[in-house]
């Protein structure tokens, strides 16, 4: 009997240092009953689907999970098709500072850049 290994799957998103630290530092002062933080793509704007990233308190079998330094990152299992190899990255300059992602998903996006199309 030919016995099969199985390789590790490649995580969904790909969070850069900096999105990985910013994740620490939601955690470090999240609510009580947080488990870690997690992205969806809820349909929302002009084109779609937008992103959220919000704290999760209880795990979900269909969620795709991530371990980082600072804590639990889950992906939403229905929105996972559409962040497949996308990296996530957190940016901050003198006017703005949140979640940038590349996706190569997205067919479009508003022009608020707000929401998406895939």
């Amino acid at each position: 009997m030919v016995e099969m290994q199985q390789r590790e799957r490649p995580a969904a998103v790909i969070l850069t240092q900096s999105a990985q630290q910013r994740v620490a530092e939601l955690m470090a002062r999240a609510p009580a009953d947080a488990i870690g933080v997690k992205l969806s793509t809820p349909r929302r704007g002009c084109s779609g689907l937008a992103y959220s990233v919000d704290y999760v308190s209880e795990a979900n079998v269909m969620d795709e999970r991530i371990e980082t330094p600072g804590g639990t990152f889950f992906i939403d299992g229905a929105s996972v098709l559409y962040l497949i190899g996308s990296t996530m990255d957190w940016v901050e300059d003198d006017f703005t500072a949140g979640f940038v992602f590349q996706n190569p998903n997205a067919k479009g996006s508003c022009g608020c850049g707000e929401s998406f199309t895939v």
